[in-house]
């Protein structure tokens, strides 16, 4: 994803706008949030640990944390909170929702049956700019695998399914399918082994095979080569599963 300019301070965090596909549209559904810069780094650090699962979250530290204000901090752990990658609780404030197995392997297989349908969609229905925002999505990716940068890479990875979902022109799709993705990002960095620059750069190349179908309007081929994408389920837990509440 190509760097973020820093926001006036002036600005609020939900007026904040991220270049590039994040959401692109999907705005009419989730306002400003899909590329509101709290929400994303938020987001990040869920999904990296950083963040991590039981944590109880401090909206001042975070407010601190991304130069932004209470409001928009606030506005984004409600989007989380529809994600339920947060809960919020009366009087104990608001916690990072803890990891489950069973959830997960759950959200896998609805994700693999509805994202490989947004692709065949996207192939059907992309117009030229959605199609160059995909081609455009993993920009710098060889150099952030070069420099052992895996938030990059991450960043880049939701900008392309977000801009798939946003192809398809099915936002009754998008909206189940951007939920489903965060939730696999963040169960697939916890439980999955590292990667080596070869390994990255096979996910890299089944990316782009998806792109490259979507521009030719195959929506066969951007089917199947999204189910290679997305990857299995099982290959991912063996022995990296991680029990609900039990990773911090």
């Amino acid at each position: 994803m190509a760097a973020r300019q820093k926001s006036k301070a002036k600005k609020p965090a939900s007026a904040e706008r991220v270049p590039g596909p994040l959401g692109a549209g999907l705005e009419d559904w989730s306002p400003g949030l899909l590329k509101s810069r709290a929400y994303e780094q938020i987001l990040l650090d869920i999904i990296f640990g950083k963040l991590a699962p039981g944590e109880r979250i401090d909206e001042q530290l975070l407010a601190r944390r991304y130069g932004s204000g209470l409001a928009g901090i606030r506005e984004a752990l409600a989007r989380l909170a529809l994600e339920d990658l947060v809960q919020r609780r009366p009087r104990a404030g608001t916690i990072v929702a803890p990891l489950d197995i069973l959830e997960a392997k759950q959200s896998y297989d609805a994700r693999q049956l509805i994202e490989s349908h947004c692709a065949a969609l996207a192939a059907r229905h992309a117009t030229a700019a959605e199609i160059a925002v995909l081609k455009s999505a993993f920009a710098g990716a060889e150099d952030a695998i070069a420099r052992g940068d895996t938030r990059a890479l991450v960043a880049m990875d939701e900008a392309f399914h977000l801009g798939v979902a946003a192809a398809s022109h099915n936002r009754a799709l998008a909206r189940m399918l951007v939920p489903l993705h965060h939730k696999a990002a963040r169960f697939w960095i916890c439980a999955k082994q590292p990667e080596g620059h070869k390994d990255q750069r096979h996910d890299l190349a089944l990316h782009n095979a998806v792109t490259r179908a979507i521009e030719k309007r195959d929506a066969g081929a951007a089917q199947k080569a999204m189910a290679a994408a997305l990857g299995e389920f099982p290959y991912l837990v063996q022995q990296n599963a991680v029990p609900a509440g039990k990773r911090r």
